[in-house]
């Protein structure tokens, strides 16, 4: 029985909960959309109101700390009195990362007005009744916004999401020493959702940066940040997968390839690190899925480091675009087309990627690019699914020439297409599960 006891003592259980506030992805609108395909809801960690996204988490993990066989069967209480004050308390690698990269998480607190314009006051029944009483100007409400970051220069160059510092130009920092410092954003990306933050200080502490292309799923990782406003708090886990693809986890117009993890994550962990068992980070976390346990997402390290180098070096990064909306083909998506009367469309091949839309004055539509065509190669590369589109179109330059290779019906065809920069979100028609 004391053996029983012995063991069951070498868990921890930490449940973790947050009251659900869920956004829902927009449906698309064609029939291909309508049909086949339901977008997963993601939800952005940073926890500011000032992002237009709520967030949920509902977290329960079960930690098992390494011991010595002999710290295992021999009782504490075998070990005399006078002795037990110079027993050594065993570390772990935990707290040696937290150690190492802690002090240069920080936090960021952003805070911006919003203007409203009540539209009940303008309904003709308010106006009959309450006349020049009813209030006309507009309000005004400060919403402010938690999130985290992290230092990757001793001059004070911090790495975010670009939704934490989203509408702002500047933000407070907070160090874990105390120190606080104003920030000036110095450029977003919301196709990475990164963000780089500058303050004005030297000989700051630093993180160091890992490599993200050699991780494997099983190991371990560490995040470390400010959820719901509780500073410089720890959790852990294991990298669960990694190249998730911005369809996969429900953002489709994000090009990234996200690390899975089941870490605990909440709101105000977002930009704050992901880091592997020798305290470099390897990530940064952005994201959870609604209504999921143990699925939070992270940015590779290789990709954030490359926005924030373009960021920094011109305060905004080009990203490469065709213009076309698309679906990855399967058989039982084929089938699914072709048997129904109202498609309009045949499609004689199974594999590849099916074009459902394109852009009104887009490369793609310039280029002859139409709905129904069925791409199977781009610059004699094999296209599997949607996502390698993407991940082709993002190794480009702005200005290069793609040849693709499709079939209109059961007809080949060669189309060159020369890409453009990206339009601004606001300016994209598109809100489609995939779109280069």
């Amino acid at each position: 029985m004391q053996t029983e006891n012995r063991d069951r003592n070498r868990f921890e259980v930490s449940p973790l909960a947050l009251d659900p506030n869920i956004r829902q992805h927009r449906s698309t609108r064609d029939f291909v959309r309508a049909k086949l395909l339901t977008p997963l809801g993601l939800i952005l960690l940073g926890a500011a109101g000032a992002v237009a996204i709520n967030y949920e988490l509902t977290k329960s993990m079960m930690f098992f700390t390494p011991q010595h066989p002999a710290s295992i069967l021999t009782p504490i209480a075998s070990v005399p009195a006078d002795r037990l004050a110079s027993v050594p308390t065993p570390s772990n690698f935990i707290t040696q990362v937290v150690d190492k990269a802690g002090s240069a998480v920080v936090r960021i607190d952003s805070k911006q007005t919003i203007t409203k314009q009540s539209a009940i006051f303008n309904d003709p029944f308010f106006q009959k009744f309450f006349g020049s009483q009813v209030p006309s100007a507009p309000s005004k409400e400060i919403v402010r916004g938690i999130g985290s970051g992290f230092i990757i220069s001793s001059n004070g160059e911090i790495l975010t999401n670009a939704h934490v510092v989203n509408g702002v130009n500047t933000v407070k920092v907070t160090l874990k020493d105390g120190r606080t410092f104003q920030g000036k954003v110095m450029g977003t990306d919301p196709v990475t959702d990164v963000a780089v933050v500058k303050v004005q200080s030297n000989n700051l502490p630093t993180v160091e940066l890992g490599d993200s292309a050699r991780l494997k799923p099983g190991e371990w990782a560490i995040a470390i940040g400010n959820p719901l406003g509780l500073d410089n708090t720890v959790t852990a886990g294991i990298i669960s997968a990694t190249g998730r693809s911005s369809s996969d986890i429900g953002a489709p117009n994000e090009r990234v390839n996200f690390i899975q993890t089941d870490v605990a994550i909440n709101p105000g962990n977002s930009g704050g690190p992901l880091l592997n068992a020798r305290g470099q980070v390897i990530g940064m976390n952005t994201a959870i899925i609604q209504d999921a346990r143990g699925l939070g997402f992270a940015i590779p390290i290789n990709t954030a480091k490359t926005i924030a180098n373009q960021l920094i070096a011109t305060g905004s990064v080009k990203h490469p675009y065709l213009g076309i909306e698309m679906v990855t083909l399967t058989p039982d998506l084929q089938k699914k087309i072709n048997d129904d009367p109202n498609s309009n469309l045949t499609i004689y091949h199974s594999q590849g990627v099916l074009v459902t839309k394109v852009i009104l004055d887009s490369p793609a539509a310039k280029a002859g690019l139409r709905s129904g065509d069925a791409i199977e190669q781009i610059d004699g590369q094999r296209i599997k699914d949607a996502n390698s589109v993407q991940q082709i179109v993002e190794q480009k330059q702005v200005g290069s020439n793609l040849q693709i290779g499709l079939y209109r019906g059961d007809r080949p065809r060669s189309v060159s297409v020369t890409t453009v920069a990206m339009p601004a979100p606001d300016r994209q028609l598109s809100q489609s599960p995939s779109t280069p």
